[in-house]
């Protein structure tokens, strides 16, 4: 078999908590309460006219940007130019810690440029990127990904930014990263009460650890609040409008921000759609049958192969894996991590599946496989860069706020506070939608019970009317954000904004698989303004 080098950091931006960290989903319901704690703030204002001139008149001093941080990414990731020998460019922006009180503390939010050449009438302005988690560091990600977006430069200045709580912007540390390894390498499943507390002890443990690195921070980091954020960031680069693409959660911050601003919507693209309107448990199960439907298009494909480590058959194939990951629970496998680190069932299944978030890392997930399910001197090595890339770890042992930050904001916003035995009861709903997912999903729902901030919402309000169109890529075979989400967030927007496009392919997100009319198509819109019909279909 050709041998592929494991990979480096890989940028998920919707990502499964195998370890039983996070309500699966972005959208989140209303289930039994666990507790009480302060509520995560919010804000009335749906403009940037009760801001003090200091923060809307504020001037951004742009720079060379500096090596990543550790808790944005790998310095691997440094940015380069563009094809072209642009340079990207750094600045900071305060906004207000709480819009309710914005002549008070200031929050810093770190940006990243690549100006436009464009002039005059040809130049339309910024486009603000937000690439999902939601945890992920824009300032990290749009330069290590420019060359995807480079032919949007032509009229853009390309943007984005670390949200709050995120990277550089006072970015989320839990747990210090030795505990970290403990925590994602822990079973995600338990099995009997000995079990289930030492899962519960680990999520207490998590929580407190927010509470003691960011206690006063932890109301302020909600999806309104980071959306309020965006328009600060149009004030002050100058636009009237504000152009917009999101990716994964991105298009769930796209929709917020629509909802509280519909008049200042310009030209915007929302890829692997999220759906707004179901409630925390319905979304993680949309996730695992997503992630099912996923595995089983991969091992459809790897079945074709003659050295397919899981066999010809895709359905023995599927049998095999959910032995060997049972197997794990008990033996895990030794690797050539240097910090002698072995790839345990949690581990593996984080692995699996960032591997089905793109085509593109099937190979990956091939050689992890062969390695793991050699006969003699089994190896895990390509398995837990996989896992570690899921859970934000960067070579040197460090992590990002990746998962940090992803918890903090989905408990900031979603009222939902599961019970063990709420979980107990779904289980068997999570198996029938994933025997391989189903289960570390349904545990994952436990992700906010202990949170010591009570969320806002039951689900997103990304009611839009008046705005001016927004462009809805979705997967077919998407598997974190499920193709049907799409037409939810079309419905939810409201009338006459939501334009469909659908991409007939594998992945999460279509625009940067490269397909040649999904690229088109969105460069007509955000180039040209031309508005494609309804409906349109992209063959893969």
């Amino acid at each position: 078999m050709t041998r592929v080098r494991p990979p480096g950091p890989v940028l998920a931006p919707c990502l499964l908590a195998t370890a039983a960290l996070l309500a699966a989903a972005a959208s989140c319901g209303v289930p039994d309460r666990v507790g009480s704690a302060p509520a995560a703030a919010g804000s009335g204002a749906t403009d940037t006219s009760d801001l003090p001139e200091s923060l809307t008149g504020q001037e951004l001093d742009w720079s060379v940007c500096e090596p990543p941080d550790p808790a944005q990414g790998d310095d691997q990731m440094s940015p380069e130019p563009l094809p072209d020998g642009a340079a990207w460019e750094c600045a900071t922006m305060k906004a207000p810690l709480d819009y309710a009180d914005p002549e008070g503390e200031t929050i810093g939010i770190a940006m990243v440029r690549a100006r436009s050449e464009a002039r005059g009438a040809e130049r339309i302005g910024s486009l603000l990127f937000n690439f999902g988690g939601p945890g992920g560091s824009g300032v990290v990600t749009l330069p290590a990904f420019g060359q995807d977006y480079a032919k949007l430069r032509e009229r853009y200045d390309l943007v984005s930014f670390d949200p709050r709580g995120v990277g550089e912007s006072e970015g989320l540390r839990c747990l210090d990263d030795d505990r970290l390894d403990t925590f994602f390498a822990a079973d995600p499943v338990p099995d009997n009460a000995r079990q289930r507390r030492a899962l519960t002890d680990r999520l207490k443990e998590f929580a407190e650890g927010c509470e003691e690195s960011a206690g006063d921070l932890l109301p302020h980091l909600t999806t309104t609040a980071t959306a309020r954020d965006m328009d600060l960031m149009r004030e002050v680069l100058g636009d009237d409008k504000l152009h917009y693409f999101g990716i994964s959660y991105g298009t769930e911050l796209g929709g917020v921000y629509a909802h509280l601003f519909p008049r200042r919507v310009g030209r915007a693209v929302f890829d692997a759609v999220v759906d707004p309107t179901g409630d925390a448990e319905e979304g993680s199960l949309a996730q695992a049958a997503g992630f099912q439907l996923a595995l089983g298009n991969y091992l459809e494909g790897c079945a074709e192969s003659d050295d397919c480590p899981l066999g010809g058959d895709p359905e023995e194939g599927e049998d095999r894996l959910a032995r060997f990951l049972d197997r794990l629970a008990g033996d895990p496998l030794p690797t050539q991590d240097p910090d002698g680190r072995e790839l345990t069932q949690a581990l593996a299944w984080s692995g699996v599946a960032q591997a089905l978030y793109s085509e593109e890392f099937w190979p990956y997930l091939t050689q992890g496989l062969e390695d793991a399910l050699a006969e003699e001197e089994a190896d895990g090595t390509v398995l837990l860069a996989l896992g570690d890339a899921m859970n934000g770890r960067n070579p040197d042992g460090t992590y990002t706020t990746l998962q940090s930050s992803l918890t903090a904001i989905n408990c900031a916003d979603t009222k939902s506070r599961y019970t063990v035995d709420d979980v107990r009861d779904a289980m068997d709903d999570f198996e029938d939608a994933s025997p391989v997912f189903g289960p570390p999903m349904a545990w994952s729902l436990l992700g906010c019970t202990y949170w010591p901030v009570d969320g806002r919402r039951d689900h997103p309000d990304v009611g839009a009317e008046g705005a001016a169109p927004i462009l809805l890529v979705g997967t077919t075979g998407d598997p974190a954000t499920p193709y049907e989400g799409t037409r939810r967030m079309k419905d939810a927007l409201g009338d006459d904004v939501g334009v469909e496009l659908t991409y007939e392919g594998e992945g999460h997100g279509a625009y940067n698989g490269g397909n040649d009319c999904v690229r088109s198509t969105v460069h007509a819109y955000l180039l040209r303004g031309e508005v494609p019909e309804d409906g349109t279909t992209c063959a893969a």
